[in-house]
């Protein structure tokens, strides 16, 4: 069975500010020759490494709503302050979702695919100033 992840994107704004963030991030990477992956780097390991890895994605709640998904790719072993962490890694392309309250946690969470919010096929709804996706999603509307 599937599972999702599901994190809070500290210090990010709207989809716009993420976006352009993993953007820069690539980037940089891309001057240092080193490998164009994002990741992002945790305390814990997922013990259902097999059900995200099956199909997966990283949800991303912004300003107390999850926003976007991106699909998981992989969960490798890194070493931080010598001290064992795990790395998601995902895929740059950001899949806006409908948006939907959610209260704020610490670290990472399971997701399950019933409870996750179904991505955003209505294109116009996709181009609204972030402000307004934000209070149409508080009121229900969006």
């Amino acid at each position: 069975m599937t599972l999702h992840i599901i994190k809070l994107c500290v210090g990010v704004d709207s989809l716009e500010d993420l976006a352009n963030w993993q953007k820069q991030r690539l980037a940089e990477k891309k001057k240092k020759k080193q490998p164009l992956v994002l990741q992002h780097v945790t305390r814990m390991t997922p013990k259902k490494a097999d059900e995200v890895l099956d199909g997966g994605s990283l949800y991303w709640v912004i300003k107390g709503q999850i926003a976007a998904r991106q699909k998981l790719l992989d969960l490798k072993a890194v070493q931080k302050e010598g001290k064992p962490h795990c790395a998601l890694v995902y895929d740059p392309k950001l899949i806006p979702v409908m948006r939907r309250h959610h209260r704020p946690f610490q670290g990472w969470r399971y997701l399950d695919p019933k409870d996750a919010p179904p991505d955003v096929k209505d294109i116009k709804a996709g181009n609204l100033p972030e402000n307004l996706k934000q209070e149409l999603a508080e009121l229900g509307l969006l």
